[in-house]
């Protein structure tokens, strides 16, 4: 992959000297695929391929998690386990604007600022884990550890 192509959330990767994979699938210029058809298209187990939900609690401090790609965020259990009343999804449109990415695009690494980031307890059941590489058609797979350690998250049981 030339230097070019490397996204923030590698270069990030590439710093914190942790190995991972980028895995490229095919879609339209600007067109946001649904997680499952990610993990179709790279051919892998949903399971492994994790989606970014960014999210604002009561207190108007944004949150992120991170899901397997079929799953449901539970509002009530993410809440919890950042110690807000309540969090609801931010709106699309200010997706660019909170995180520096876009829909589709949005990676738990590298966003503008560092938010409290929870990843589903399910990830440390995996051996590998997929999540955007910051831009649609972009997926990176690395260690779970890795992962969690460069985002600087914890987990949670955030799933229905």
């Amino acid at each position: 992959m030339g230097k070019e192509a490397k996204t923030n959330a590698m270069r990030i990767l590439d710093r914190a000297k942790i190995t991972y994979t980028a895995h490229e699938y095919p879609h339209e210029e600007g067109v946001a695929v649904d997680g499952v058809t990610v993990a179709k298209s790279i051919g892998e187990d949903p399971a492994c391929v994790y989606k970014t939900l960014v999210t604002q609690g009561a207190s108007r401090n944004y949150f992120v998690f991170v899901i397997p790609v079929a799953a449901e965020l539970d509002l009530k259990a993410a809440a919890r386990s950042v110690g807000e009343k309540s969090v609801a999804m931010i709106h699309v449109a200010d997706i660019n604007k909170v995180t520096g990415y876009i829909r589709g695009g949005c990676s738990p690494v590298g966003m503008k600022k560092q938010y409290t980031t929870v990843f589903d307890e399910s990830v440390l059941a995996q051996e590998k884990v997929y999540v955007s590489g910051g831009r649609i058609g972009t997926q990176i797979c690395c260690a779970p550890a890795d992962l969690i350690k460069v985002a600087r998250a914890s987990t949670a049981k955030i799933i229905f």
